[in-house]
């Protein structure tokens, strides 16, 4: 049976982020907790949310890592405690809006946080009591802010994933002015995330005709709009629809995502130097032609619609397409290039099988098939 739920309260448009202490109103939260990164600090857009809490009693949390871990989700949570904070308000890329999601269960569930994770049998632990959150996204790739998941490289070393409607953000506030200058490569690499997760999740077998149309047009505009957006970081519209299609690829992959997404997240857990969006550009055109038998007995024509939304002649045409993009963009051209060893093939595959994203590509991988994709993406 299928479950279509959408039910999260978007501020989309430049200036948004004025909206935060109204937002904060709204939803209860008296003594938010802003949790971010470094680099968003630094380049002053930690600043423009902090000027629009003025007022508001709020302690601040901003050494979130680059793949977001359980201890840092440990370390906000004393900060959390520490300061009585009845919300989270999350400033950032995925990497901040998971951990504060992260945070959004520690500080109100006991025990060990995988024990919350979703292969763990977790989901159904995680109750209404998580803290409420509101999510600013600066970046435009996960699209954790109207998403029910969060991605953390838990103590064992294992990426798992944390999934929940409990986790929806109450509010997210989608303001493309804080994307304005971000530095190519990062724009790069986070749009061919969005990209990823459009493509994944209308590509995925599960019955969704709301998502599939939100994903096709989220395809449509990331990839309409990357390439500008990676060459003139003030290209106001290019932003626009970078980030739109970024959260719509996550309002569509409430369907589930596929091998592209079970391999990323288990090798980020190898390595998690290695940047998600980035691995998902290097894994896309492999399982893309993996999906390829699936998509002619399902007789739907998904690849050919993807095609069409690309701009392209045929569904045989975008494995090569996306290798283009990701050069023209500036991104690896395989995992080689990454630092990726063939000795870390084995560990890859076990994660990957485990992955909760395994089980909804549209042909499910076997090791052999998995070794075969890693193999083709080097």
């Amino acid at each position: 049976m299928a479950f279509i739920y959408y039910v999260t309260q978007v501020q989309f448009d430049y200036g948004a982020v004025k909206l935060l202490k109204q937002e904060c109103e709204r939803v209860g939260i008296t003594r938010p907790l802003v949790v971010t990164d470094p680099g968003v600090k630094a380049a002053g857009v930690l600043q423009k949310a902090l000027d629009a809490l003025a007022g508001l009693p709020v302690a601040v949390f901003d050494q979130t890592p680059s793949n977001p871990t359980e201890a840092a989700v440990r370390a906000a949570v004393e900060v959390y405690q520490a300061n009585r904070c009845d919300g989270l308000i999350a400033v950032g890329g995925g990497s901040a809006i998971d951990c504060a999601k992260g945070v959004a269960i520690a500080a109100t569930h006991e025990g060990p946080l995988t024990h919350y994770a979703t292969i763990e049998g977790g989901s159904p632990r995680i109750t209404d009591r998580v803290a409420p959150l509101i999510a600013v996204p600066t970046t435009s790739g996960t699209g954790s802010e109207v998403a029910r998941g969060a991605i953390i490289i838990v103590d064992d070393h294992r990426k798992l994933g944390f999934h929940s409607w409990h986790l929806v953000p109450k509010t997210a506030i989608c303001d493309p002015e804080l994307t304005l200058g971000l530095p190519p490569r990062l724009t790069a690499a986070t749009g061919m995330d969005a990209i990823a997760h459009c493509m994944e999740t209308f590509m995925s077998a599960a019955f969704n005709p709301p998502a599939d149309g939100i994903a096709l047009d989220g395809l449509w505009r990331g990839w309409g709009h990357i390439e500008r957006a990676t060459r003139d970081g003030q290209d106001r519209e290019a932003r626009l629809n970078l980030m739109s299609a970024s959260m719509q690829g996550a309002m569509a992959f409430q369907k589930g995502l596929g091998a592209v997404h079970s391999l990323s997240h288990s090798l980020g857990g190898v390595d998690p130097r290695l940047h998600h969006g980035t691995l998902n550009a290097m894994f896309l055109p492999a399982v893309v032609t993996f999906n390829g038998e699936a998509d002619s007995v399902r007789k739907d024509n998904r690849l050919q619609r993807m095609a069409q939304a690309m701009g392209l002649q045929s569904a045989g045409d975008i494995p090569a397409a996306i290798k283009d993009m990701s050069a023209r963009l500036g991104l690896p051209s395989g995992l080689a290039e990454m630092g990726v060893q063939r000795d870390w093939f084995g560990k890859i595959i076990d994660g990957a099988m485990a992955d909760h994203c395994h089980k909804t590509n549209p042909r499910i991988a076997s090791r052999e098939e998995y070794e075969e994709l890693l193999a083709s993406s080097m």
